[in-house]
């Protein structure tokens, strides 16, 4: 699945370019003009647009500063788009649109659908989006761990299926080995955690309190504190209702309401209302003798002992200091309950240590054991695609100019006591196995072997890099491929055969190429022309897309300087229409 397709740049007071517009195609596209014209000027604006250095010396002469927009098609669920959006930039129907600032002191601005983000970001993106090959700048495949993982890919289900599995097992690994690490680690912290546990737990057995114990106290103690009010609240009212058997005049509720109800209940049946009173007087004269009765009990219940009070209050004392060390405020004696229970796990927890550590540990060395299998499946799957990797972008350099150069790749471990066994060794070890990847190039007979950044230079550099994306095509995830110098020092068949295996590289990601090499140009599907005007600036017109007689009179002032030679122009046509048949 291509990632995203970059399809237009605006470019303003930009080196020599004053103000232009850079359309790209979907495929092949080859940007060509004379020499000074301006040409890597689109190489250096892509390089700000992906977060590259911002030099105040590239703002054009006069201008206050340089700006760079870009417009890239990114469909919904690409990590670039998804990346943008976690961001907070916005997609406008599946555009993303980049900008870049450069101000002629120094200062530098970047935007992300419609958003100011930090210049980093944007090179965070570059990594999904374009790798650029070029004689100073070099992204993608010269990063070691976008080679491991373009390997990967190539190598197929040979390195994916146990990778998956090894991610695994070294996911569990970690959180195994954290768990462990916390429990010895922290063994005295948790020592005192328990034996602090234990003398709260200990105290609040000792006192052994009941849910809801001190809510019940709390009543029992103001009752007994008023016990003698009470008892002689009880009896005044008990003697209002039921009378003074001392005092046989004395007048009280019961008598009067039952005197009430025999008066009625002797007329009752001469007028339903005073029937229906009577009936009230009735239930009122029950109940008046109820309560009566209930005062009466209450009063010979009532206990006015001072030692139960006494013993009551100290009670309470005892759930209070429980409640003000393992309670909440608030919640009384539920909470202290409740932190017991908890407090009761957590001890057997901390009391299980021992039996933790010794079940972490048998599972540690499992899963190290394991890994060790698994990373030494990895480094053989990875040694086997790396022979034929070797063998692929070697035939591929021959026909590139770079007959006796040839690469590999150098797959190493580094020793250590507490890694993983590969090749009866112990070595570190990594979310993606035990191996560090590295690309290396020699590039005559005789040389040594070293990494592809340091082994070239320039257009050979480019060159390689160019082999190695046509053998990757379809396994590296980026969607475009920028090549500057790739055709630098070459000419005739080589020349011919890079723009073969650019057009090859454009059938699967978009290519943009800055050449001076019509052998080249031919194979694009697009052709830009960058051309100055005559105050030595590029302008909005002086980007074009060249199509039919315009490229032919192009592509022969390429080959022999003069647009209008019939010789060139017969070259020219012979070159586009070998192109169209090999595509």
């Amino acid at each position: 699945m291509v990632w995203g397709v970059l399809e237009e740049m605006r470019i303003r007071s930009l080196g020599v370019i004053d103000d232009a517009v850079v359309e790209l195609s979907p495929g092949f596209t080859a940007v060509t003009g004379e020499t000074g014209a301006g040409k890597t000027m689109v190489v250096t604006s892509l390089g700000l647009l992906l977060g590259g250095r911002a030099d105040p010396a590239l703002v054009r002469i006069g201008a206050a500063s340089a700006v760079v927009e870009g417009r890239i098609s990114v469909p919904a669920g690409a990590p670039a788009a998804v990346r943008a959006e976690e961001a907070g930039a916005e997609l406008d129907d599946g555009v993303l649109l980049v900008s870049r600032t450069v101000s002629a002191e120094g200062r530098s601005r970047a935007h992300l659908g419609g958003r100011s983000v930090p210049v980093g970001l944007l090179a965070e993106l570059a990594d999904e989006l374009v790798a650029v090959h070029g004689q100073t700048d070099q992204q993608g495949l010269l990063k070691p761990a976008r080679q491991r993982g373009a390997l990967d890919r190539y190598a197929g289900e040979a390195v994916s299926v146990p990778l998956a599995a090894y991610a695994e097992a070294y996911r569990r690994l970690r959180a195994v080995t954290g768990e462990l690490d916390e429990i010895t680690t922290r063994a005295r912290e948790r020592a005192q955690e328990a034996d602090l546990l234990r003398f709260g737990l200990g105290e609040i057995e000792a006192v052994a309190p009941r849910a809801g114990e001190d809510t019940e106290l709390a009543a029992e103690a103001e009752r007994l504190g008023h016990a003698e009010a009470l008892a002689s609240a009880a009896a005044l009212a008990h003697a209002a209702l039921a009378g003074v058997p001392e005092d046989p005049e004395s007048v009280d509720a019961t008598t009067l309401v039952a005197g009430a109800g025999r008066a009625l209940e002797a007329v009752r049946s001469h007028d339903p209302a005073l029937a229906a009173l009577a009936d009230r007087m009735g239930e009122i004269s029950i109940l008046l003798g109820d309560v009566a009765t209930e005062l009466a009990g209450y009063a010979d219940d009532l206990d006015a002992d001072p030692l139960r009070l006494a013993a009551v209050e100290e009670r309470r004392a005892a759930l209070t200091q429980l409640t003000r060390k393992y309670g909440r405020d608030g919640e009384g004696m539920d909470a202290v309950l409740a932190w017991s229970e908890e407090s009761a796990n957590r001890l057997g927890e901390l009391d299980g240590d021992d039996d933790r550590i010794e079940e972490l540990t048998a599972e540690r060395d499992r899963l190290r054991d394991d890994l060790s299998v698994l990373a030494q499946r990895l480094t053989d799957a990875r040694t086997e695609a790396a022979d034929r990797f070797a063998d692929a972008v070697t035939a591929e350099l021959a026909s590139l100019a770079m007959p006796h150069a040839r690469v590999s790749f150098d797959i190493r471990q580094t020793e250590d006591p507490d890694g993983v066994e590969v090749d009866g060794r112990r070595v570190a070890y990594s979310p993606s196995g035990a191996d560090e990847v590295e690309l290396l190039l020699a590039p005559h007979p005789g040389a040594p072997p070293r990494p592809i950044a340091k082994g070239a230079s320039g257009g050979e550099l480019s060159r390689v890099m160019l082999a190695v994306e046509v053998v990757f095509a379809g396994t590296d995830p980026v969607p475009t491929y920028l090549f500057d110098e790739v055709d630098a020092g070459v000419g005739g068949k080589a020349a011919v055969e890079i723009g073969r295996r650019l057009a090859k590289l454009a059938k699967t990601a978009q290519v943009v190429v800055v050449t001076h090499l019509p052998q080249v140009a031919a194979f694009a599907d697009r052709q830009l022309l960058v051309e100055k005007t005559n105050d030595g600036s590029v302008t909005r017109s002086g980007v074009t897309v060249l199509e039919g007689e315009e490229r032919v009179r192009e592509l022969s002032r390429m080959l022999a300087g003069q647009e209008d030679s019939e010789t060139a122009r017969a070259h020219a046509e012979e070159l586009l229409a070998t192109a169209r048949a090999d595509g």
